[in-house]
């Protein structure tokens, strides 16, 4: 078995810990490795091994050797493949940039512009339902 559960929807989920390892964002229908795992098997943008996840600390050797910002979801090769070159000195493969990546969010939108649409700063919406 992968290990990937390819039948859940992909979901974000935020500031993913397990052992000395830690995700800022993952997808939930990914690789998403139990909380005293240590297979460096979960990947998302924002990745780091050998740092402590809860804290956000890291040694000053690991910073420079197991970072890494994006990976796709798999089981964790050695050497672990990452998109671009962005990653420390570690275990990995640079590999190609499948686009740029931007996280939106609002208040009270319902849904997002389409394929199409020149994104702004701002981008104006026709809220349903007023949360706050």
């Amino acid at each position: 078995s992968s290990g990937i559960n390819a039948e859940w929807p992909l979901r974000p989920g935020f500031n993913w810990a397990y052992s000395n390892n830690g995700a800022r964002i993952v997808l939930t229908g990914g690789r998403l490795s139990a909380a005293n795992a240590n297979d460096d098997n979960t990947q998302g943008l924002g990745n780091h091994f050998l740092c402590n996840p809860l804290t956000g600390v890291a040694s000053a050797s690991s910073k420079t050797v197991w970072a890494h910002e994006i990976a796709n979801i798999q089981d964790s090769p050695n050497p672990t493949l990452v998109q671009g070159t962005d990653h420390g000195t570690g275990s990995y493969t640079s590999g190609p940039v499948y686009g740029n990546y931007a996280i939106y969010v609002s208040e009270d939108a319902t849904s997002f512009p389409g394929p199409g649409y020149k994104l702004d700063i701002e981008v104006e919406v026709v809220p349903k339902y007023k949360f706050f």
